[in-house]
């Protein structure tokens, strides 16, 4: 039988590293929960997002998740030792993935790592960096997501505003880093504008693609269990507007999302 992986994100951003896992891992079967009614987590407390991510974790669990992603930058920066000691499957986030990626690439040790204000604030990839070897220089992008949210991937407005925070970023304080991190889960989107605006000796590390591939690698052995090579089959669940939810995620998830179960956990 294929693996069942469970997918977690306050709201849609983590559909982009669902798209990823669809791409490396096809025949398994997932479980994709958006606490859209709680958005954004980047406001609230630790004790709060580590709160409303066990409910949802614990939902996948007993919706038959037998691996956990934590899809959520916020929530894997600010609670995922929580969520793996409420957890009894096994737990990965976005953070450690992408930090380990750009260790491997990176030769000048020096990385401009995006992301919110909250993720920012909470310098976990700068912790997850300096780990490694590699001096992180962060930066918040706040305008990036609801430019993601609008649609305006390719818009120039959207271009502008990549110039403003990648031009002060490379050229002041992140001068001589030769990595890009997306240490946000809308940003993949904003890959090929981001592409354009980076200095052409930058490489881009997107966490939900090395997300993806970790977890890829975890589950190799399942795939020997698998007895069709047929693609598995996924659930998405959200806690507020399942309308705002299927228009919106089909942006990020690159399909359509034909069916979305509304969910109440505080109940």
């Amino acid at each position: 039988m294929p693996p069942v992986i469970g997918v977690f994100d306050s709201g849609f951003g983590g559909l982009t590293v669902l798209h990823e896992l669809l791409r490396v891992l096809p025949e398994a079967d997932y479980l994709y929960f958006g606490d859209t009614a709680h958005l954004p987590y980047g406001a609230k407390s630790a004790h709060t997002v580590a709160k409303y991510a066990l409910s949802s974790t614990r939902f996948l669990e007993e919706r038959g998740a037998e691996m956990l992603v934590i899809a959520c930058n916020t929530a894997t920066a600010l609670a995922l030792d929580e969520i793996r000691a409420g957890s009894s499957i096994p737990v990965t986030g976005v953070i450690e993935p992408g930090a380990e990626r750009v260790a491997e690439i990176s030769r000048a040790k020096r990385a401009a790592v995006i992301a919110t204000e909250a993720t920012v604030a909470s310098h976990a990839y700068q912790k997850a960096l300096t780990a490694r070897g590699i001096t992180a220089i962060e930066k918040a992008c706040p305008l990036f997501v609801p430019l993601v949210e609008e649609g305006w991937v390719e818009h120039p407005v959207t271009e502008q505003v990549a110039h403003i925070y990648l031009d002060e970023i490379f050229q002041k304080e992140a001068h001589g880093a030769d990595v890009l991190m997306l240490a946000c889960t809308h940003y993949p989107l904003l890959r090929t504008v981001l592409r354009r605006v980076s200095p052409p000796e930058i490489q881009i590390v997107d966490s939900a693609e090395s997300t993806a591939n970790q977890v890829a690698a975890l589950v190799q052995p399942c795939k020997q269990r698998c007895t069709s090579p047929q693609s598995g089959r996924l659930s998405c669940f959200a806690t507020d507007s399942v309308e705002k939810f299927r228009h919106l995620g089909e942006r990020f998830l690159g399909r359509p999302l034909e069916h979305v179960e509304l969910i109440d956990i505080e109940t």
